[in-house]
């Protein structure tokens, strides 16, 4: 299990999402989204290639790289993804699954 930390956001710390896996971040805070993303999306394709029903999206950083990555892990997973969702009122996060290209009442 991974979760995926579409970009780092500098101070923010997200240690308590390695309780749903191994943490990987696809983007450093440093880096920023150009108006053609090439560089970008190579790196989401590789880091994603393996994104599977055991993994997560942690969504963080540039709204368009979010974007992006949401798209390419649903490519490699069936249409299917799950999010980690901060709740800051409880300080825990929750799981969110959906199915882009199934019936969306189903559940995995």
């Amino acid at each position: 299990m991974t979760v995926y930390i579409v970009q780092e956001v500098r101070g923010r710390d997200i240690s308590s999402a390695s309780k749903y896996g191994n943490l990987e971040i696809l983007l450093s805070a440093d880096q920023k989204m150009e108006n053609y993303p090439v560089k970008e999306i190579q790196i989401f394709r590789r880091k994603l290639k393996d994104f599977s029903d055991k993994d997560f999206l942690l969504l963080s950083g540039d709204p368009v790289a979010i974007a992006l990555a949401t798209c390419i892990a649903c490519s490699y997973n069936k249409g299917r993804i799950k999010f980690l969702r901060w709740d800051r009122q409880l300080e825990v996060y929750f799981k969110i699954g959906a199915r882009i290209e199934e019936e969306p009442h189903e559940r995995f």
